[in-house]
């Protein structure tokens, strides 16, 4: 376990529950090799905000290096659809092209 993965963890366990914290100790997670640990912290953090464009990218991320390429393709989906909404472009592009690669690779 690295040390921000610590840092982290001490902070939720002492209850600073809050969507930047779960999205940071997601991305800590897949920054240290283990997207099926990160998953769950991303997908809190959509929960506790669910405009939160970057949590989307992020998760869609982690699910699909988890192996699980159908929810990642959703939560890209709702990813691209938050960032739309808000106005964040170059998050919908990315979300976009992830998406499409998960589309080819499912044959879809």
């Amino acid at each position: 376990m690295t040390p921000a993965i610590e840092n982290f963890e001490k902070m939720l366990a002492a209850g600073k529950d809050n969507a930047l914290l779960r999205f940071s100790l997601g991305n800590a997670y897949l920054g240290a090799g283990e997207a099926a640990r990160a998953v769950p912290h991303l997908q809190k953090a959509v929960a506790q905000d669910p405009q939160y464009s970057a949590a989307w990218k992020l998760l869609g991320r982690a699910l699909n290096e988890s192996g699980n390429a159908p929810d990642a393709l959703a939560a890209y989906r709702q990813g691209i659809e938050v960032a739309q909404a808000r106005g964040d472009v170059q998050a919908a592009k990315e979300m976009t092209v992830f998406a499409r690669r998960i589309e080819k690779s499912l044959g879809l």
